[in-house]
């Protein structure tokens, strides 16, 4: 007797524009996922919103009578629902976008002004993958984290008598996806000036990651920015891959600079978490500090096991914490992991690590930790 078929996933789309309603309902339904309703405006999709409780909400940014950013801290306050924002690829889109994963969206999709339809035909793909990433969101940790990132920075844990080490002796390199906008802020500012130089990619397009950066450095004590071809990584410094290039870490004598580079999807991405990974195993090896948080996938998972053969320290975001635990999941299963920390421990634990010398590893056991196979 065959096994009974997985529910589809339920999708409301609300967007003013007819078309894209269209186009969008016409994708996903084509994939497999049911639009159960849609809407022009959020005054008219509450009504539909609360009585049908889809499993994912697609909703417009900028629309009449009520933006989507509002609709969204309305829905997340009182009837919690994984959303998808859908953006247009301009300087305001990308930081309102940005405005609505700080605010609990789970990740967007992106439309131009002009050549809607072809446009969406090339995207198909990554539309559907993001709704079916949506749809397995945690919301407890998505929930969380608006509480964790609050306007006041973090306090950072007391630093004791022993120096971080010596200016380019250790480098931090991190990888997220799905979830990542929010978790990377609580990290990024519980971190000091003192902080060895941080390279970090972020599944991102391109355009997305400046106002990423920008963000980030107006929050933190320390300097983010998105990465440039030929930059040194320095102490107090963040680097964030340009969205649409690959990032890699190269030695230059005592220092570290990255190089940014195109190339093809890695792991069905670009920026790659394993192309990073996997250069900062090959080049820094024990003096590397790794961590792979939340995402959808596998990217990253093999380039951390790659760091932790190297000699460095690796830690991945543990299932409670983690929006989408599909990365962190697979570098665990992959023996890749040194630590298994919840969100909130992930940058005590890179301070302690950078006041260990290069090759040695400050012990913690890995306990309690699911790492079945089945998708997340």
């Amino acid at each position: 007797m065959n096994a009974p078929r997985p529910p589809r996933t339920r999708v409301m789309i609300v967007d003013d524009s007819a078309v894209v309603r269209k186009h969008l309902s016409d994708r996903l339904e084509a994939a497999g996922i049911e639009v159960v309703a849609t809407a022009s405006d959020p005054l008219f999709a509450w009504p539909k919103l609360r009585s049908l409780q889809p499993d994912v909400l697609v909703l417009d940014v900028e629309m009449p009578r009520m933006d989507g950013i509002s609709f969204l801290r309305q829905v997340m306050a009182e009837q919690p629902t994984p959303v998808v924002m859908c953006s247009t690829l301009t300087e305001a889109g990308c930081e309102v976008t940005l405005e609505a994963l700080a605010a609990g969206a789970v990740g967007f999709v992106t439309k131009p002004k002009a050549g809607l339809k072809s446009f969406l035909e090339d995207q198909a793909n990554d539309l559907v993958d993001t709704v079916r990433s949506a749809a397995r969101a945690n919301l407890g940790a998505l929930g969380a984290l608006p509480q964790a990132a609050r306007p006041a920075p973090l306090t950072p844990p007391p630093l004791p008598a022993a120096p971080l080490g010596p200016p380019g002796s250790r480098v931090i390199a991190m990888g997220l996806s799905t979830g990542g906008v929010q978790s990377i802020e609580v990290v990024l500012r519980a971190l000091p000036v003192q902080t060895p130089g941080i390279v970090i990619v972020q599944h991102m397009p391109a355009g997305f990651t400046a106002s990423l950066a920008a963000r980030l450095n107006g929050l933190c004590d320390i300097e983010v920015a998105e990465a440039r071809h030929g930059e040194r990584v320095l102490p107090g410094r963040a680097l964030i891959a340009p969205g649409g290039r690959h990032m890699r870490l190269r030695r230059q004598g005592s220092q570290f600079v990255v190089e940014v580079i195109d190339g093809p999807l890695i792991n069905h991405h670009r920026p790659s978490v394993d192309v990073l990974f996997r250069s900062v195993a090959q080049q820094a090896g024990a003096a590397a500090i790794g961590v792979i948080m939340t995402g959808m996938g596998d990217d990253g998972a093999r380039g951390l096991r790659d760091m932790h053969d190297a000699g460095a320290l690796t830690a991945a975001q543990d299932q409670a914490s983690s929006v989408v635990f599909g990365m962190p999941k697979e570098a665990i299963r992959l023996g890749a992991a040194d630590a298994v920390l919840p969100l909130p421990e992930i940058a005590p634990w890179l301070l302690q690590q950078a006041r260990v010398a290069p090759g040695q590893r400050v012990a913690r056991a890995i306990s309690g930790v699911n790492t079945d196979t089945s998708p997340h």
